[in-house]
């Protein structure tokens, strides 16, 4: 998603982003990695580079991201999102979580 919303990427950024799947570590026991890795997308595109700068835009879409999320999911904790996945009526796999958070992110930086 990112690459195609911020061009190319340099591979540092994947690996900065790589612990946080799986809820930090794979410990399922926090934030969803879709959710962080939309909250890293929305600070490439309007965070601040430097403490003097407002990051009032960067945060309110950050805010407003969450939300939507958790409207979605019912949650913003990697646990009850993994739980409903494997379930007998979940998708499956995390990816169709990845898709739909990044159609809410999307959808968050079009309005």
């Amino acid at each position: 998603m990112g690459e195609h919303v911020l061009a190319e990427l340099p591979p540092m950024c994947m690996r900065m982003a790589t612990p946080l799947a799986g809820g930090i570590g794979c410990t399922h026991e926090e934030a969803c990695g879709a959710l962080t890795g939309g909250a890293l997308v929305i600070g490439a595109l309007h965070g601040r580079v430097d403490a003097t700068q407002n990051d009032d835009l960067a945060q309110s879409l950050t805010v407003t991201y969450r939300d939507r999320f958790r409207q979605e999911f019912g949650t913003t904790c990697c646990g009850p999102i993994r739980d409903w996945v494997d379930s007998p009526e979940g998708p499956g796999a995390c990816a169709v979580i990845v898709e739909r958070a990044a159609r809410i992110l999307l959808d968050v930086l079009e309005d």
